[in-house]
């Protein structure tokens, strides 16, 4: 609560409406997939996202309830109470599962891409929807656990270079 102000208000709110279901990341992989140029860096955020959605989102967040504004009713929050289960994060591991595997292929365009979804892991906990556990849990969730975005680079890369092979053929 002391670290309130409009500005980082009006961000925080903006990234929890942008990212209750991935549009924010669903659009910048949409924009790369169109390029011929960014298409194997879109396709591996593209898997990274849904991979993460098969195995984090349907199968882990069920799993554990709690939410940080549950146990303190009386906090003042600027967000309605997110549906759904708290851990892992579901904003954070969405974005460091695309940001993640964006800097796998492209480091000009990751590294900006992580420096965001690290800010939306802290607006998560400056909303007080999540604890900070959850936040770590979908970083961790998102970068090591299930290993999604690299698999998700594997595997964009085996497509580009067989689509490769088949327009010189």
């Amino acid at each position: 609560q002391a670290l309130r102000c409009p500005v980082l208000d009006a961000l925080a709110v903006f990234f929890d409406q942008a990212g209750a279901r991935g549009e924010i990341w669903i659009a910048f992989t949409a924009v790369l997939l169109a390029f011929r140029r960014t298409r194997r860096a879109g396709l591996a955020m593209a898997l990274a996202l849904g991979l993460y959605m098969l195995a984090g989102h349907c199968a882990l967040k069920p799993l554990f309830a709690a939410r940080a504004l549950d146990l303190r009713p009386e906090m003042l929050t600027l967000v309605a109470r997110p549906h759904g289960w708290s851990f892992p994060s579901g904003h954070t591991s969405s974005a460091f599962a695309a940001a993640f595997a964006l800097w796998l292929q492209n480091r000009r365009l990751g590294v900006p891409a992580l420096a965001l979804a690290g800010f939306i892991g802290f607006t998560r906990m400056y909303l007080y929807v999540h604890f900070p556990t959850d936040i770590l849990g979908g970083v961790h969730w998102a970068l090591h656990w299930g290993l999604r975005p690299l698999l998700a680079d594997k595997i964009s890369n085996k497509w580009a270079k067989r689509s490769e092979v088949k327009r010189t053929v």
